[in-house]
């Protein structure tokens, strides 16, 4: 039997989430809520197309996206809820030798030796400019930095060999082929990011929508945020 407009949610989130998202819906579905399309592009250009008005009943993206598309009206107030927390973590090219990365220092070294460093769009490569800037590195030491197009995982950069040393969301990172990984951020160094999700202010679904949500969030999808290296955030600023 074809598929209806009726008989799914459509939802659009970030590449990080996308297998975390596929999986927690079909088990959704499985419990007698509707299914979910999921389009999952960078998010980025998400967060854009939101913007422009195309309309989708969930939308998952990290929470300073949420909160900015919460201010500009494109998403439902008091619809919000965390739907996942995930890590950054560290990665190389497959066989290579790893180097050292298990503290600050020995990580501030593997990035001052390493020709290339690849890293992501969004608030986790924000985040990880911040930390370098703090240990002061020059404008010479930023020409080595290679940004991932949004869509596009620092793995494929790593394993083509554009970059040497490469970071981003540990659920991106894990089971890619090419690559080596090396762990977390060091202890005092981590970079999380909180995903939320949030019902479009165009759904015509929006208590289906609102339903997909609370079990996306609720302790009953624990094990699946795990299996894809993530886990429950009980909190989000852009619930508020």
């Amino acid at each position: 039997m074809n598929e209806t407009a009726a008989d799914h949610v459509t939802a659009i989130s970030s590449m990080a989430t996308r297998q975390l998202l596929a999986a927690l819906g079909e088990a959704s579905a499985q419990r007698g809520g509707l299914s979910i399309r999921l389009e999952s592009v960078g998010g980025v250009d998400a967060a854009r197309r939101v913007r422009d008005g195309e309309s989708f009943d969930l939308v998952v993206l990290a929470a300073e996206a949420i909160d900015a598309l919460l201010a500009a009206g494109h998403v439902i107030a008091g619809s919000c809820r965390p739907i996942a927390v995930s890590s950054v973590a560290i990665a190389v090219r497959a066989g290579v030798d790893p180097p050292d990365v298990a503290s600050e220092e020995a990580l501030r070294r593997a990035v001052l030796s390493a020709r290339r460093i690849g890293y992501s769009t969004g608030p986790s490569g924000t985040a990880l400019l911040k930390l370098f800037a703090r240990w002061g590195l020059d404008a010479c030491f930023h020409e080595r930095l290679v940004q991932a197009r949004a869509g596009t995982p620092v793995a494929a950069l790593l394993a083509s060999g554009q970059a040497d040393l490469g970071f981003q969301q540990f659920s991106e990172l894990k089971d890619e082929a090419g690559v080596t990984l090396l762990g977390p951020m060091p202890s005092g160094l981590e970079i999380a990011t909180t995903f939320v999700g949030a019902i479009g202010a165009g759904s015509s679904r929006a208590a289906e929508a609102a339903a997909v949500l609370d079990f996306m969030a609720s302790p009953a999808a624990d094990g699946t945020r795990q299996r894809y290296g993530m886990a429950r955030a009980e909190t989000s600023e852009s619930l508020a």
